[in-house]
């Protein structure tokens, strides 16, 4: 089976950590490089926290350091989410790996290049060093195949009435990327809030009693916590998982042809993703840059993901 090459850019946190050791044993794809980028908490944990995950699922992939802040807006994280470290104060063992110095960016590119435009990018954090490897390198979009990510929403937001974390965090990175020509496959909200693992099935997880489950349901009781806090349930959601397992098992999603932008100069819209989805106009020959991933079949990606954790 020829494997599909993949780049991971992230800020790691609860549910980077899951994704990332999803994507470390998914037989259907080859992990090339992995990126950190400030975002859940800033570089210095995402960089470390990356690292330490890599070491735990025994992968030897490189990892490299990328952007500590966003191109324009002043950085905030989401540390109330995913604690002060970023994994819920799970402490892991340091990854021995020596430490790369290399700028994400270039790194990113040279991978591409060697790759010769099989290479598809997931970037499930905000996109700020997606967007400088395509300012620097102009002929970057020649070379990546497809790019998904993590971020948006069609419909409402989780840090504005109308803006996703990842997308708000660097506006202005992510409308570049959006730009930039390549094809992006969007997993916003409207398809990663329905991507849940329920309390019972995050115990069922710990009961498979290796590391990769141990670190996942304890970094993960912040988040059952907090969402049981505000009425949704002890549930918790399984963003950054989704672009990983769609480039292995696309038939999970559903989704749409559409044209986005990101807002950057609005007041009350900034860090919208704006779609023309349910646009009553006629749309068609607006350039379609992106999908827009709408639904997931819950069943069959929680049975490969008890699957996958069942093996380390």
């Amino acid at each position: 089976m020829k494997k599909i090459p993949v780049w991971i850019d992230c800020d790691t946190g609860v549910d980077d950590s899951m994704a990332l050791m999803i994507a470390l044993r998914l037989e259907e794809l080859e992990v090339v490089g992995i990126s950190a980028v400030a975002g859940n908490v800033g570089l210095d944990h995402t960089f470390k926290n990356t690292r330490d995950v890599v070491a735990l699922a025994g992968s030897d992939v490189k990892v490299y350091p990328g952007a500590d802040k966003p191109w324009i807006k002043p950085y905030v994280d989401a540390s109330f989410f995913h604690g002060s470290d970023g994994l819920g104060g799970v402490i892991l063992e340091e990854s021995k790996a020596p430490v790369e110095t290399e700028h994400a960016w270039d790194a990113l590119y040279k991978a591409a290049k060697e790759y010769n435009g099989e290479l598809k990018v997931v970037a499930v954090g905000p996109l700020t060093n997606i967007a400088t490897a395509v300012a620097k390198y102009p002929d970057l979009p020649q070379y990546v195949k497809e790019i998904c990510i993590m971020g948006g929403a069609v419909v409402g937001g989780n840090t504005t009435p109308w803006s996703e974390f990842n997308i708000e965090c660097d506006p202005h990175a992510a409308q570049a990327v959006f730009k930039s020509g390549i094809h992006v496959v969007m997993f916003g909200l409207d398809v990663t809030m329905k991507a849940y693992l329920t309390g019972e099935e995050v115990d069922e997880l710990a009961s498979y009693d290796n590391p990769a489950v141990r670190l996942t349901a304890k970094a993960n009781q912040i988040g059952l916590a907090f969402n049981e806090s505000i009425g949704r349930g002890r549930i918790v959601h399984m963003h950054d998982s989704c672009p990983v397992l769609y480039l292995a098992r696309p038939e999970l999603f559903k989704g749409q042809d559409a044209n986005v932008h990101v807002e950057t100069r609005g007041f009350s819209s900034n860090g919208k993703t704006v779609t023309d989805l349910y646009s009553l106009f006629d749309s068609k020959k607006a350039e379609k840059n992106s999908t827009v991933m709408l639904e997931i079949d819950r069943d069959k990606t929680i049975a490969i993901v008890k699957e996958i954790f069942q093996k380390y």
